[in-house]
């Protein structure tokens, strides 16, 4: 299969994969924040969002988009400002958020609640021109450059790539909500959750903003 794609070095590829997935950041901070606020169904959710935002970006990679973002400064800066909007108006407003009682802090859990930490982590990745440029950079390493069949190359190597991903977010999730069970109890410490991923949502929209495409 690999050699028909052009595909090559598919072992370096997946053990590049796991240590950039299992490296610390921003998707991770999310996910155990969602975690220990919401408990093992928020992080799923925030995990399986971002990693349906990763999959648009493979999609454009696949089909050219990621090229035409590194292409065209104009295409590159309407992407960028979305992002960058979006990330600071959902931070702007965990930061604003009070002090709720653990029951209804508790009550979030429920589905409403979870589509937004869903919808959350997937914008956050898909608004991110950033990622878009990871997967240009990094996909065209494993597959030849006469590769007859470049875009089901990439698609394959994406979902590779995403699955392990999100295998690796369940298993912080599972660990962050089981460690942080008593943190959820108190609506001052979920407060504070609020309030921790509010300030990393301000700091990657400001990153966004003032992130070039080189």
């Amino acid at each position: 299969m690999g050699g028909t794609l052009g595909i090559h070095e598919l072992w370096l590829f997946i053990l590049s994969g796991l240590l950039l997935n299992v490296t610390p950041g921003p998707d991770t901070a999310y996910i155990i924040g969602r975690s220990v606020q919401l408990g093992w169904r928020g992080g799923a959710a925030a995990a399986l969002g971002i990693s349906c935002g990763c999959l648009v970006h493979v999609f454009g990679a696949a089909i050219g988009l990621s090229a035409l973002l590194m292409a065209s400064s104009a295409a590159f800066a309407v992407v960028k400002m979305a992002g960058a909007a979006y990330l600071l108006f959902s931070g702007v407003q965990m930061l604003l958020s009070r002090p709720r009682p653990v029951a209804e802090a508790a009550a979030e859990a429920g589905g409403t609640s979870l589509r937004r930490v869903f919808w959350q982590g997937a914008l956050t990745n898909v608004l991110n021109p950033k990622v878009a440029l990871f997967f240009l950079a990094f996909l065209p390493q494993f597959v030849a450059v006469d590769s007859p069949h470049k875009a089901l190359a990439f698609l394959t190597l994406g979902l590779i790539f995403i699955c392990s991903g999100t295998l690796w977010c369940f298993g912080v999730a599972a660990f962050a909500a089981k460690a942080a069970g008593r943190i959820r109890q108190s609506a001052g410490a979920i407060a504070w959750v609020n309030r921790l991923l509010g300030g990393m949502f301000v700091y990657l929209g400001v990153r966004v903003a003032m992130m070039d495409t080189r």
